[in-house]
């Protein structure tokens, strides 16, 4: 079963695929990694965190288990059918408006590349207008050479990952290309992706009403930005 996806996102393979081209069986194959130990290491126990783009719960259902108070948005009502343990919104995250505010906004994946004209500030400011001015937002980036030396693979339970291609398709957009492949199933997915300097970076979390606070990982690809109050 497949469904419309974004502009310049495409998913194959078995089963629902979702708007920006991720498939439902696959997300709920792939393992949490350290991402749940990088949460838990910025933020204070039992926050409550709101986690944008949640998928089938990679990351929630860690969180969940560490005593984090979880509520999981995602525009994809397959996903979250498979979320448990968290308060669930079906939404875009660009229109999310919820009365409530967070101790912690996540905003993983790095969705904070999303290529589409205006996408990436309304991302970032969800995140703003629902973290509490004394709370974080945690935000996952690129690594420097993401788009080179490909293809590229790595191991993953029992399959694999393969990033194939990053195409240029307009100054400042490529188009990437991943393979994943399992003993009994394959899927791909392309979507679009837009590089940001560090400069680029900080210029739209300002543009949204964020300042960069600390950078979580060794690599920088974990961010913990704040509310700018001034």
């Amino acid at each position: 079963m497949s469904q419309r996806v974004r502009q310049g996102h495409v998913g194959t393979g078995r089963g629902s695929i979702t708007p920006d081209g991720c498939a439902v069986e696959l997300y709920e194959r792939l393992p949490a990694g350290d991402e749940p130990d990088i949460v838990e290491g910025a933020v204070r126990a039992g926050a409550d965190i709101l986690e944008l783009g949640s998928g089938v719960g990679r990351i929630t259902h860690p969180l969940v288990r560490r005593g984090f108070s979880m509520t999981a948005v995602d525009e994809s009502h397959e996903m979250l059918a498979r979320v448990s343990g968290a308060r669930t919104v079906c939404s875009a995250i660009e229109s999310l408006r919820l009365d409530t505010r967070f101790d912690v906004v996540l905003l993983g994946s790095f969705l904070v590349h999303a290529a589409a004209p205006g996408l990436r500030h309304g991302l970032l400011e969800t995140c703003r207008l629902h973290v509490k001015d004394d709370g974080c937002v945690l935000i996952q980036r690129e690594g420097p050479g993401r788009h080179e030396d490909l293809p590229r693979e790595r191991a993953v339970s029992d399959g694999l990952i393969r990033v194939v291609s990053s195409e240029p398709v307009r100054p400042g957009v490529r188009s990437v290309h991943v393979e994943y492949v399992f003993p009994d199933a394959c899927w791909t997915q392309t979507f679009l992706s837009c590089p940001l300097s560090d400069d680029d970076f900080e210029r739209a979390l300002a543009q949204a009403g964020l300042v960069i606070d600390a950078y979580l990982t060794e690599d920088r690809t974990w961010v913990r930005a704040l509310p700018d109050t001034a």
